[in-house]
């Protein structure tokens, strides 16, 4: 688990692109004729340029030190239809937390998107209950439903309702945080839990407590266990109690580790357990996140399995959840009355005044006096910075990220500085500079970002939970199957060590639990007997870079069909017995594919894979 101040964050983020005279590394795009080109490049040469690409009508050179007007000059050629800035463009995030403060609205965080879990609904009836061996379960932080909380102390733990240290309060906030229009919402927003805390603020605990907790789950009569710790070794009677839990029904998730190594973590390591690596909101693998081999034994007893190494992720960096009361940072930042996105650096208190521009603040300025200094980051170190700001009569600081996304930052553990001091988004850069007046806040707040396998778990264990939900007449191995069957391949194509099986998609593993019933297979959701007469083939191709599939069917007596690719349907179309499905996304992957009667998750083919 990895420790992250709270980008408490007043946010309303644009997608802005920066105009400068001077292009990014100096980097500059010439327009010329192509059959001038050759004389054009070596006049380039010539003045010192470095060339970069050389496409149709058009070439790429860096100048170094010279700015767009000098590099007109010197480039003053007849064959030249245009020189300008070659503009830095940068990978944008593809999931980001809601724009909010979550201690005055509530804010939704990236993983639920990236989950699909906004896409399905929690059944408050169905009899879910998560079982979280943990630190305890603050119950100052007031983003749960109480009355649907129970819990046991280990000895010498202390009360399960006060809060071991954040870490137990952050994982139960992700599982079931509740939907109340304030703070976040958790995977299953309201799920009943029983929190079981068996570590203290010394942070560890033994395997026969484990043993202990897994039983206390059961008598709690909770379906899903969450275990976002681990150690090294395997012990017996640790092994037998997870197995029997399983058997009983229920589903037991635990963290891969944080380690970034391939060894192997127990209890995740256990074939009961479902190990539960992380991923990020661009749906690449955490640095951290543990990678053990699905082989065990050597030479002639290897063995290989798939449920003692990852089997999917989730996300588990800078996830925002619930925290014991103040114990986490949270800012806020307005610029000429407009709210955008903060993080907290360091040292709590306001500044609201006039903005003034330092570049790198990399020396004192008395301009700055009085006033919110704006910096650029790059050259020096952020306490360095703030210091200078300071120094100069700064009352703030606002240090802007010189890449895409957020600045997260502290100013070191020998902090000198007294002035609030805040990051910024690179994406905001335009719109800051542009402004006369700011103000920034830092604070404490019920709310905070961790990072590690152990924020991923109960994200899993919440998504669990919220299909489980919606087909309750299933086992806890038959929705650990679907959550699988339906992972978003990522990272190398296919199943792999670090994603397992890919991103978990609640969504996507309701509707295949619906389309093929809890033992999955084409079976459907009913009694099992599958008696319709539709066939299915399917045949994938790609081309000019792009993947399709041509679906041909027989068998269906409805005037339409529903189509499912991987258990999600993607279309119901008209039953002329051919389709062809365009997939988007680039590169390798496979793909199931089933036809149903309209409204039907009984009449249904058999499932047809294609691979790329």
């Amino acid at each position: 688990m990895k420790l992250n101040k709270l980008t408490g964050a007043l946010i309303i983020a644009g997608a802005c692109a920066m105009s400068q005279a001077q292009a990014s590394d100096d980097r500059y795009i010439i327009q010329v004729d192509n059959s001038k080109k050759g004389v054009v490049k070596a006049l380039a040469k010539k003045l010192g340029a470095e060339l970069h690409v050389d496409g149709d009508g058009f070439f790429a050179a860096t100048f170094t030190g010279k700015d767009l007007s000098q590099v007109k000059g010197l480039l003053n050629n007849p064959h030249i239809k245009l020189v300008e800035a070659d503009q830095k463009r940068y990978p944008l995030g593809i999931y980001n937390d809601d724009a909010g403060n979550p201690m005055q609205q509530q804010v939704t965080p990236y993983a639920v998107y990236q989950s699909q879990a906004d896409q399905l609904t929690f059944d408050a009836n169905a009899g879910m209950k998560v079982c979280v061996i943990d630190s305890g379960l603050d119950q100052s932080n007031t983003d749960f439903i109480w009355g649907n909380i129970t819990g046991d102390n280990d000895s010498g733990t202390g009360n399960w309702y006060e809060n071991g240290g954040p870490h137990g309060t952050h994982v139960a906030g992700t599982i079931g945080a509740t939907d109340n229009n304030i703070g976040v919402i958790g995977m299953a927003p309201g799920v009943p839990m029983h929190i079981i805390k068996v570590f203290n603020t010394e942070g560890w605990g033994y395997s026969s407590d484990l043993a202990h907790a897994a039983n206390l789950c059961s008598q709690a009569g909770a379906n899903i266990i969450n275990m976002s710790l681990g150690g090294g070794g395997s012990n017996n009677t640790e092994s037998n109690a997870f197995e029997n839990f399983r058997n009983a029904g229920g589903l037991v998730v635990a963290a891969a580790g944080n380690d970034g190594n391939n060894v192997r973590s127990y209890p995740a390591g256990y074939p009961s357990v479902m190990m539960i690596g992380a991923n990020d909101a661009d749906n690449q693998i955490a640095d951290f996140s543990q990678y053990p081999s699905c082989t065990s034994g050597r030479g002639k007893r290897a063995t290989n399995d798939e449920h003692i190494c990852v089997e999917v992720t989730a996300g588990g960096v800078d996830t925002l959840s619930t925290y014991p009361a103040d114990m986490a940072t949270s800012s806020s930042m307005t610029a000429d009355g407009a709210a955008f996105a903060s993080s907290a650096m360091e040292n709590s208190g306001n500044a609201s005044g006039s903005l003034y521009f330092m570049g790198t603040a990399e020396a004192t300025d008395g301009a700055a006096n009085g006033k919110v200094c704006l910096i650029d980051r790059g050259n020096i170190s952020f306490h360095d910075k703030v210091a200078n700001c300071e120094a100069s009569g700064g009352i703030g600081a606002i240090i802007v990220n010189n890449e895409a996304g957020m600045l997260y930052g502290t100013l070191g553990d020998t902090n000198s500085t007294s002035i609030p001091a805040v990051g910024a988004a690179f994406e905001d850069r335009t719109a800051l500079m542009a402004a006369t007046n700011a103000n920034i806040s830092i604070g404490t707040s019920d709310y905070g970002l961790m990072s590690g396998t152990s924020m991923a778990t109960p994200a899993v264990a919440g998504l669990a939970a919220l299909v489980w939900s919606n087909h309750p007449e299933c086992t806890g191995e038959e929705i650990r199957s679907a959550l699988k069957a339906t992972a978003a391949d990522a990272g190398a194509a296919g199943k792999d060590v670090y994603f397992g099986y890919g991103i978990v998609k609640a969504a996507d593993a309701s509707a295949y639990l619906t389309a093929n019933g809890c033992a999955g297979g084409g079976t459907g959701s009913g009694d099992g007997d599958n008696t319709t007469s539709v066939e299915l083939s399917a045949s994938g191709y790609k081309q000019k870079g792009n993947s399709y599939v041509d679906l041909s069917w027989n068998g269906a007596s409805t005037s339409q069909v529903d189509i499912y690719r991987n258990g999600s349907k993607i279309v119901t179309t008209s039953n002329d017995n051919s389709h062809t499905d365009s997939i988007s996304v680039k590169g390798g992957g496979t793909y199931g594919y089933q036809v149903c009667e309209q409204g039907s998750t009984a009449a249904c083919s058999a499932t047809q894979t294609v691979v790329f």
